[in-house]
């Protein structure tokens, strides 16, 4: 069905609201049914069925990147994010092992040693935090902490931002980013010594915010949750906080051919989405799914119907360095008190906490 735009032109769709307050127009497109249709500027259809999910996610030839929304802003229209079958994999083998488990495990050391010395004291609050730990992550991962810190926070600023900002053209950055990159890969540092820097600059812009986000929502959940908040807790804490705030809460892929679902034909051209954030709170797939309960992990997940890093072919290539990102950053932290903070979600480019998320740190852990 057809979620019919109110309140603008005909001409404009479902566009203002979709900018503005997209959560809420997935949640009244949810209500018609597991699939509907939204005017975006050109047909879109959404699903967040599991049966959805699996074919758009398995289906390459058939669903491709290109085109997709990620090809509207410049730090993610390029590289194996938006590179199409047959390219895609042999990108994705070619990155695959700088970016797999064991690799990864490797810098956790290093990580931890930096983030030692950005631990607060105190009073914090966790939004601000999280963004330095992203950026200290990546700038040891790609760069062995070579990169100026304040230049990367600079380049990759703009995805914190409310739309348009995310969209815009920044050439000067870009050209300033690229150059450095240049610079280091030159001189040997990190994964930007082997990785073509067309991959380097979307995997900064993929990190960072998605990584930031996740962990603010993870320390206000820490604090709130502190039965979860230990060693052995804190990857389903972990698990929990993507279920319910995906940062990528809506994917998309353009239709590169006719398809049909559910009886329905659909024509080459239309943007597919799927959406994680529907799919996570469907009651259908989980039980009592608004709740936070980190217990339903050490259970049976639904078939496609945990998506946090996306599925099949194209999962999120830096998934395993994001969590370990994450469980490093917890780790950090004894108990935890919630004093103020607004969490519910705001989307950004991606999904992030609404408010200033404000904690204290009540006791090292031992």
């Amino acid at each position: 069905m057809l979620l019919e735009p109110a309140g603008y032109p005909t001409r404009f769709g479902h566009l203002p609201r979709w900018a503005g307050e997209p959560l809420k127009l997935l949640e009244e497109g949810a209500k018609l049914g597991s699939s509907f249709g939204l005017r975006l500027g050109r047909r879109a259809v959404v699903g967040y069925s599991p049966q959805w999910n699996r074919m758009l996610l398995s289906d390459l030839e058939t669903f491709r990147s290109g085109g997709s929304f990620s090809s509207l802003t410049p730090y993610l229209s390029g590289g194996i994010i938006t590179a199409d079958v047959p390219e895609h994999r042999s990108r994705r083998q070619a990155l695959d092992p700088s970016f797999h488990a064991k690799a990864v495990r490797g810098l956790r050391e290093r990580l931890q040693e930096a983030l030692q010395a950005l631990l607060p004291r105190g009073e914090f609050e966790a939004r601000a935090w999280a963004s330095q730990v992203a950026l200290t992550a990546l700038n040891v991962a790609y760069f062995d902490a070579r990169f100026p810190l304040p230049e990367l926070a600079a380049f990759l600023a703009p995805l914190n931002r409310a739309f348009p900002a995310p969209l815009l053209p920044r050439p000067l950055r870009f050209a300033s980013a690229r150059h450095r990159t240049a610079q280091m890969r030159a001189e040997g540092h990190g994964m930007a010594a082997h990785l073509p820097p067309e991959e380097v600059l979307v995997g900064l812009a993929a990190g960072y915010d998605t990584t930031a986000h996740t962990l603010a929502w993870a320390l206000w959940h820490a604090a709130n949750y502190p039965q979860w908040h230990t060693p052995e807790g804190d990857l389903l804490l972990i698990k929990e906080t993507l279920r319910l705030y995906p940062p990528g809460f809506v994917g998309s892929r353009r239709a590169g051919r006719g398809f049909e679902f559910a009886g329905k034909s659909f024509p080459a051209g239309v943007w597919v989405l799927y959406s994680s954030y529907l799919t996570h709170r469907d009651k259908s797939q989980w039980e009592r799914p608004l709740e936070f309960n980190p217990l339903r992990f050490t259970g049976r997940i639904p078939a496609w119907g945990y998506l946090p890093f996306g599925g099949g072919e194209r999962i999120c290539l830096g998934m395993h360095f994001a969590q370990m990102v994450l469980e490093a950053a917890l780790s950090l932290f004894g108990p935890l008190q919630a004093l103020r903070g607004d969490p519910s979600p705001k989307p950004l480019l991606t999904l992030a906490p609404r408010g200033e998320l404000w904690l204290r740190v009540r006791a090292k852990r031992p």
